[in-house]
């Protein structure tokens, strides 16, 4: 009990409780391109964001379960359209690279095609999207270097 009410109090004051916040939101934003692509998680997607969570976050089991439950919630948002929708998104992405130049740093283009193998092989379009999508990433990445 103790552990759920402390999990909720940390997601819904994420932005006071949790040290660096933004970069945790960033990294959900990204993982939340990947995921919410197709506009549905699937269980494969679901694990492998855990294992990717946990991998950032090795040593930080409650940041990495906050990740986690940050993507679900960006997801949420996107599926029922409350207040945040898949364009919307891709420009908030957009809008702090440009603001936050750390922020290039943590677009891993191997831990989102981790992502990319979970989409149906017979979904051409849906791989193509998640493809077009590590490419504009790719291309933010890129930006930053110059």
């Amino acid at each position: 009990m103790f552990k759920w009410l402390r999990r909720n109090l940390m997601k819904m004051f994420r932005e006071f409780l949790v040290y660096h916040h933004s970069s945790l939101e960033f990294r959900a934003k990204l993982l939340t391109l990947m995921v919410s692509s197709d506009g549905e998680m699937c269980e494969c997607e679901k694990q492998k964001l855990k294992e990717i969570a946990h991998e950032i976050y090795h040593d930080e089991e409650e940041r990495a379960e906050l990740l986690i439950d940050t993507v679900k919630e960006y997801h949420n948002k996107i599926i029922t359209k409350n207040g945040l929708d898949f364009e919307h998104l891709v420009q908030l992405v957009n809008k702090e690279v440009h603001e936050v130049k750390r922020f290039c740093e943590k677009i891993d283009i191997e831990m989102l095609m981790k992502l990319h193998e979970c989409t149906d092989e017979e979904d051409t379009d849906g791989r193509l999207f998640q493809l077009r999508i590590i490419e504009f990433l790719q291309g933010l990445k890129d930006e930053c270097k110059v």
